[in-house]
């Protein structure tokens, strides 16, 4: 007789490391969402990074990505699992050769843009090779699974939307003024005048340059920068007005948010960015570069602004345009956009279909 399909299948979360960002942000929301739902679910990160100093939530398997112990490590985890998600670009590799031969499946991740980050033929051909190993391939856009289709042509049947989500309840909106004020306070952030938040890497494809220039055109308006990387003293060297403020890595940018009156996005390259997401959810219009995937979240004109990427003056044009928003439409739109779609709940009931069919042909093998 086969074998009973499970109730929930037992799931193994992979990512990179253990810090805080885009694609592990998400497997740590999807993990916990599984486990509230009875799913027993693993999260496991490939290597340890020095800015994530004992972060138990993901431990890591192994001392570096494609060390041959990691790639034991991880074949043994996958054992326990029904199917495994990898989450992040270096993920890909790590599974196809692990999971080779293996019984337990992989759905790989897609958050980027392919067209960015595979520019080149070989690179193109590469990882056309490693995503045809996954079982499926989750694209968090109809658009991203166009370009997954047609750079790598891979069978329909195999790549499937699922939209980037966040937890409503983590990013509830500011209650009223004094609520604001109070983010603002703990933050150590000017009360008064209008606030910019921008939230990322403070590296390269992010262009934090863009956002102080465009701070520059806007009199008066203060730019919260949470974050951390390699490009964190250039840009702060870069700031002429002083109405700049670094913060860091947050634990919780929610406080953020309530605190700001826009958030900003300047990056060259995303895919739909979990930012967006969270900031939308709090009531939190956006002003942001039209690239990848950005306009499934921001709406030109309804929910944000959408500006060309490179462009400090139209950034500041957009942000002085949408700071006259004096009844704030535009936030109270993107937060009910973002419910409709970004939701967790609305997210992870669809990939509990995706988890559930790709353990059954676990299952068939």
């Amino acid at each position: 007789m086969p074998a009973a399909e499970p109730a929930h299948p037992a799931v193994l979360h992979l990512v990179t490391d253990p810090r805080r960002r885009g694609a592990q942000n998400l497997a740590r929301d999807l993990h916990a969402e599984l486990l509230r739902r009875g799913h027993r679910s693993e999260l496991r990160s490939l290597q340890p990074h020095p800015d994530a100093p004992g972060t138990e939530d993901a431990r890591p398997l192994g001392p570096t990505r494609y060390h041959p112990a990691t790639l034991r490590a991880l074949r043994a985890a996958a054992r326990r699992a029904d199917v495994v998600v990898a989450h992040g670009s270096s993920t890909l590799p790590a599974c196809a050769a692990a999971l080779l031969g293996s019984r337990t499946p992989f759905v790989y991740v897609n958050i980027g843009d392919p067209r960015h980050w595979t520019a080149s033929p070989a690179r193109r051909l590469r990882t056309g090779l490693l995503l045809r190993r996954a079982a499926a391939v989750a694209a968090i856009s109809d658009g991203a699974r166009d370009v997954l289709l047609d750079h790598y042509r891979l069978p329909a049947r195999t790549v499937r939307t699922i939209p980037n989500g966040r937890s409503a309840d983590r990013y509830p909106p500011a209650a009223d003024e004094a609520d604001r004020q109070a983010a603002r306070a703990a933050l150590g952030l000017p009360a008064d005048g209008p606030l910019l938040a921008w939230v990322g890497a403070l590296a390269a494809e992010k262009r934090p340059d863009l956002a102080i220039d465009a701070l520059a055109l806007l009199p008066g308006v203060h730019l919260a920068l949470a974050g951390d990387g390699p490009l964190r003293a250039a840009t702060a060297a870069r700031d002429t007005t002083g109405r700049a403020r670094f913060l860091g890595t947050l634990a919780d940018p929610a406080p953020l948010y309530r605190a700001a009156d826009a958030l900003l996005l300047t990056s060259d390259s995303e895919g739909v960015p979990g930012v967006l997401v969270e900031a939308a959810l709090a009531g939190l219009p956006a002003v942001a570069t039209d690239v990848g995937w950005v306009r499934d979240i921001v709406l030109d004109g309804i929910t944000g602004t959408l500006v060309p990427p490179g462009d400090a003056t139209a950034l500041a044009g957009a942000v002085d345009r949408l700071l006259a928003d004096a009844h704030g439409a535009l936030g109270a739109a993107a937060r009910r956009h973002a419910l409709d779609r970004f939701d967790l709940a609305v997210v992870t009931d669809a990939w509990q279909q995706l988890l559930a069919g790709t353990a059954r042909r676990r299952l068939r093998n």
